[in-house]
C-alpha cells in the first residue's frame, strides 16, 4: 500500500475484530455486508464508523455475501463478515464466486468458535477454503488481523479469487497493539460494469471452462505460498520443530519457547517445499492447530513424518498429539505435550492463574425479558416446542424448560412442520425471533402455509437483534449506519406468506397468550402469534423501569419462581404456616414487567406506590 510520507504509523489497542475493520478501511474497501453473529459482529459495527464507506446488515449471510460479490463485480473492494455457521448459509454463494473470480478484491470473514462459547458447533472453516479452492489466511493476533486483511485484498486481485479470512473467538475478542495509518488507500474508480458472460454467467457450459482455471489458480497460489511473507520460519533449537498457524502459534511460543517454528499465516494452499525443508532439519516435527487436523493431514500427505507419542492421549487420535475438539490454551497444550513425552518434568510450570476454576454462571433470560411470558405459558401447557437460535433459546433452561429441539437459524418452523406432517399426535409450536424470522424463517412459514400443516408459530418480536448485542434488522426501521428506512411489518409479511390466522399481542400479557394458545390448540390449521415488546435492555426500555415489591400476602407458594426471573429471589424468611421461603425482589434488577405479578395467585406482587397505598389504607 502506497501512502503519503507525511502519514506516520501510530499504535492503537485494537481487538482482532476492530483490527480487521481497520485493515479493510486502510485497504480501500468501500462496501461491507454481513449478518451479526458472535464472535464476528464487531467487525461491521466498527467498519461502519469509518468515512467514505457503505456498510449494511443483510437479512442473512447469503444475502450479505451476494451483496459483497455484486460490489466486487462492479469494481469496488468489498468484505462480507459472518460467524462460522453463517458460512453454511452463504456456501452456495461462496462456491459460485470461487468459480467466477471478481473485478476488485473480495474478502470473506469466517469467525470460528472453538469450544462453542456461543454456537451450536465448532466446525473448522479452513475446510471451506480447500473445498471451494480459495486461499485462506489465519491470523494469530490483532496486528496480523489487520495486516492479513490488507494482504487478502491484494492477493484477491492478484489471483482473481475471493480470500477467506478465518478468525477464531480468541483472536476476535483479544486486544493488542496494532500499527495503523490515518489514511485510506486511494483506488482508481471502477470502469463500466463487466459484460463478460463466459466468466460471470456460470451456466454449465461456462462452468466447465472455469473449473480448470480454478485448479490452475490453486497451483499458482501454492507456488506463491512458498515465498509469501505470511509464512515464516523462526529458527531456534532443532530438536523440535512446530508447524502451526492462527492462535495456536501463541501457545506454541509460550509452551515451547526453545523450539523452531514454521508459522503458516496462509493455511491453504500450504507451501510444500518450505514445509519439507523445515522438517528435514528437525529431529522431531509436530503440528499444533485448533480443531481439525487441517494442516496435519496435508503435511502427512506430503510424506513428512510427524512425531508419534509413545503414550496415546485420551482424546480421539485423528490428531497425533493435541485434542481435535475444544479451544486450546497453554495449559491444554502443555498437558497434551507432557503426556506425549514432548516435555520433561523439569519444564517450567505455567502460572497457577490458568488453573483457577471460575464459579459457574448459568445463562438465563434477562430480568424483564419479553420472551419469558410465552415460555412460562408453553411450560404450563406442556406443549412440544421446536426452538431456534437467539436470546429465546434460553427458554430451554430451568425452570422454564420449554424448548425441546434447537438446530440452526430458521430451523424451528421447518422442524415443527415436519413433526406435524409425520403425524405426531401432539400439537407442535415453533418459536422464532424477529431477526431470525427475517434471516431464514420466512421460507419455513411459506412451507407451512403451502403444505397446510397445523403448526403454531410464535414470532417473538423484541424490536432488535438481541442475542448479538442490539443490531438493527429489517423490522427496526434503522440501518447499520443509523439511517431511517422502511420497517417491515411482520404481521403483513406473515399474511403474505399465506397464513390467515394471525394475532399480534403484547409480549408481557400472560393471560392473552395463554388463552390464545389454548384456543388455537383446539383448531386444526396453521397459526402465527406475534408477541411484540422491545428488549428490556434497550435504552428506551431502561427509562421506564419501575421495580416491583413483594407484600406480606406472599406465602412462599413458589409460582413466581417458576418464571425464572433473576430479580426474584428466595428470602431467608419462611412462611410460618408452610415453612417455605418467601419471595423477595431485587430492586436493582427488576424492570417492572409484571409477569411475576400476573402469575402470582395471591396478588402479593405490586408496584412500590401500590404497596404504600395499600399500607395507608
Amino acid at each position: 500500500m502506497v501512502l503519503n510520507e507525511e502519514y506516520k504509523p501510530m499504535k492503537r489497542l485494537l481487538s482482532g475484530n476492530e483490527a480487521v475493520a481497520r485493515g479493510a478501511w486502510e485497504a480501500g474497501c468501500s462496501v461491507a455486508s454481513g449478518y451479526p453473529g458472535t464472535p464476528s459482529t464487531e467487525i461491521l459495527e466498527n467498519f461502519a464508523r469509518y468515512p467514505h464507506v457503505y456498510a449494511e446488515w443483510a437479512p442473512n449471510e447469503k444475502v450479505g455475501l451476494d451483496s459483497a460479490i455484486g460490489a466486487a463485480y462492479a469494481g469496488k473492494r468489498s468484505i462480507s463478515t459472518m460467524k462460522h455457521v453463517g458460512l453454511n448459509v452463504a456456501a452456495d454463494s461462496l462456491f459460485y464466486v470461487a468459480e467466477t473470480g471478481i473485478e476488485a478484491g473480495l474478502v470473506i470473514v469466517s469467525a470460528d468458535d472453538p469450544s462453542m462459547h456461543s454456537s451450536q458447533n465448532e466446525q473448522d472453516n479452513r475446510q471451506y477454503a480447500k473445498f471451494a479452492r480459495i486461499p485462506c489466511f489465519d491470523p494469530a493476533d490483532s496486528q496480523e488481523a489487520k495486516d492479513f486483511t490488507i494482504a487478502a485484498f491484494d492477493l484477491s486481485e492478484r489471483f482473481d479469487t475471493p480470500v477467506l479470512l478465518r478468525l477464531t473467538t480468541r483472536v476476535c475478542h483479544t486486544s493488542g497493539p496494532v500499527e495503523v495509518f490515518e489514511q485510506q488507500q486511494q483506488l482508481p474508480e471502477p470502469g463500466k460494469y463487466p459484460r463478460n458472460i463466459k466468466k460471470y454467467v456460470v451456466i454449465p457450459a461456462n462452468a466447465r471452462q472455469l473449473h480448470p482455471v480454478v485448479e490452475a489458480r490453486v497451483q499458482d497460489l501454492a507456488k506463491y505460498a512458498e515465498t509469501s511473507p505470511l509464512n515464516r520460519v523462526e529458527w531456534r533449537d532443532k530438536k523440535l520443530g512446530i508447524i502451526t498457524g492462527g492462535i495456536a502459534y501463541q501457545y506454541a511460543r509460550e509452551v515451547f519457547p526453545d523450539a523452531s517454528v514454521l508459522k503458516l499465516g496462509m493455511v491453504y494452499p500450504i507451501p510444500e517445499k518450505l514445509i519439507k525443508d523445515f522438517a528435514a532439519q528437525m529431529d522431531a516435527v509436530i503440528v499444533l492447530e485448533e480443531l481439525d487436523p487441517f494442516i496435519e493431514d496435508q503435511v502427512r500427505a506430503m510424506g513428512v513424518t510427524l512425531f508419534e507419542p509413545t503414550t496415546k492421549p485420551e482424546f480421539p487420535l485423528s490428531k497425533s498429539v493435541f485434542p481435535i475438539f475444544g479451544e486450546l490454551n497453554p495449559l491444554i497444550v502443555r498437558n497434551a505435550a507432557k503426556a506425549a513425552g514432548l516435555l520433561n518434568g523439569e519444564a517450567e510450570e505455567l502460572p497457577n492463574a490458568l488453573q483457577v476454576e471460575l464459579p459457574p454462571r448459568p445463562p438465563s433470560l434477562c430480568p424483564g425479558c419479553p420472551h419469558r411470558s410465552s415460555f412460562y405459558v408453553l411450560n404450563k401447557l406442556k406443549i412440544p416446542v421446536n426452538g431456534d437460535i437467539g436470546c429465546y433459546t434460553l427458554g430451554v433452561a430451568p425452570p422454564l424448560n420449554s424448548i425441546h429441539t434447537c438446530g440452526c437459524m430458521g430451523a424451528s418452523i421447518g422442524v415443527a412442520h415436519g413433526a406435524a406432517i409425520a403425524g405426531d399426535k401432539e400439537r407442535h409450536v415453533a418459536v422464532i425471533g424477529d431477526s431470525t424470522f427475517f434471516h431464514s424463517g420466512i421460507q419455513g412459514l411459506i412451507n407451512v402455509a403451502y403444505n397446510r400443516s397445523n403448526t403454531i408459530t410464535i414470532i417473538m418480536d423484541n424490536r432488535v437483534t438481541g442475542m448479538t448485542g442490539h443490531q438493527q434488522n429489517p423490522g427496526t426501521g434503522l440501518t447499520l449506519q443509523n439511517r431511517e428506512t422502511i420497517e417491515v411489518d411482520i404481521e403483513a409479511m406473515v399474511r403474505a406468506c399465506g397464513i390467515t390466522k394471525v394475532l399480534t399481542v403484547e409480549a408481557y400479557d400472560v393471560d392473552v397468550i395463554e388463552k390464545t394458545l389454548k384456543q388455537w390448540m383446539k383448531e386444526d390449521e396453521p397459526a402465527v402469534l406475534i408477541t411484540k415488546e422491545e428488549c428490556a435492555l434497550l435504552p428506551s426500555a431502561r427509562k421506564q423501569y419501575l421495580p416491583l415489591e413483594v407484600t406480606d400476602q406472599c406465602n412462599g407458594c413458589t409460582v413466581c419462581f417458576r418464571i425464572g426471573c433473576p430479580a426474584i429471589l428466595k428470602s431467608e424468611e419462611l412462611d410460618p404456616k408452610y415453612n417455605r421461603s418467601l419471595a423477595e425482589i431485587d430492586a436493582a434488577l427488576c424492570t417492572g414487567c409484571e409477569i411475576c405479578a400476573q402469575v402470582c395467585p395471591r396478588d402479593a406482587i405490586l408496584f412500590r406506590d401500590q404497596v404504600r397505598a395499600k399500607q395507608v389504607n
